[in-house]
């Protein structure tokens, strides 16, 4: 049985060899021919990479010639919207200075209303304040005239009844 074993394992490890077929030789003149033709193919391989990639760098260099256009167009509408938000807050500044100018001309024209109005009757009462102490003599040193009139009443009152009375009846005596 051991001989069985290794007859058949030498069988087996053997086999694969008799699976290869010997090649023929190859000339050096067929190896410089397919080493032409492989060098063709490369060159051939070569030319249409570079017109691919020629196409793709045109492609490339329009896609950024449209993207910088886009961009052109893009920063020229940014600018006009700033534009138009520089003259609208310009507008809005100018509406608030005239405001602000028209709050300080009607506190102008209030201060020189009161001082027009307030002054005729300021007048007329230092007017009045200056007869007052012309009839009167409120400055006199003896009393007013009616202080003076009154005590020269109550001295009449004192001999005559009927001033008396008449003084009584107004709480004068």
């Amino acid at each position: 049985m051991k001989k069985l074993v290794l007859v058949f394992m030498v069988v087996m490890l053997a086999s694969p060899a008799f699976a290869v077929d010997v090649a023929p030789r190859i000339s050096d003149r067929e190896i410089i021919e397919s080493l032409a033709e492989l060098k063709a193919g490369q060159k051939a391989l070569e030319a249409k990479m570079d017109l691919r990639f020629t196409a793709m760098q045109e492609q490339m260099d329009q896609r950024f010639t449209a993207v910088d256009q886009r961009l052109t167009a893009m920063q020229e509408q940014m600018d006009q919207r700033f534009e138009a938000v520089d003259r609208r807050l310009d507008f809005v500044q100018q509406l608030m200075l005239v405001t602000i100018v028209g709050i300080f001309g009607l506190i102008g024209f209030i201060i020189w209303d009161r001082y027009s109005t307030l002054r005729p009757m300021d007048m007329r009462l230092r007017r009045l304040e200056e007869n007052l102490e012309h009839d009167l003599e409120l400055q006199s040193p003896e009393g007013s005239k009616l202080t003076r009139m009154i005590h020269v009443l109550r001295e009449l009152a004192k001999e005559d009844r009927k001033i008396a009375s008449i003084l009584r009846s107004f709480s004068l005596l």
